[in-house]
């Protein structure tokens, strides 16, 4: 399983209904083999506190209450 699949399955089983009701629309890094998550209003600040936290392993970032962690373009009619 991917790094991304991994931390998916943790935040779905573990952290969303916790992470939507109190922090949405932050970001949550998470580290799957010890699923270790950090918090941060910013995308850069979720994945630096998970790299200086595990600074060998990889990380997942996810924006709490989206599906996307980015939005990139617009909608034109």
């Amino acid at each position: 399983m991917s790094i991304s699949e991994q931390a998916k399955q943790i935040y779905e089983s573990r952290l969303k209904s916790q992470l939507e009701a109190k922090h949405r629309d932050q970001f949550v890094a998470i580290e799957p083999i010890s699923e270790s998550f950090y918090l941060g209003e910013r995308f850069i600040d979720a994945a630096l506190a998970a790299k200086d936290a595990h600074p060998d392993r990889e990380s997942f970032v996810i924006r709490i209450g989206h599906e996307a962690a980015f939005h990139i373009g617009a909608y034109a009619v």
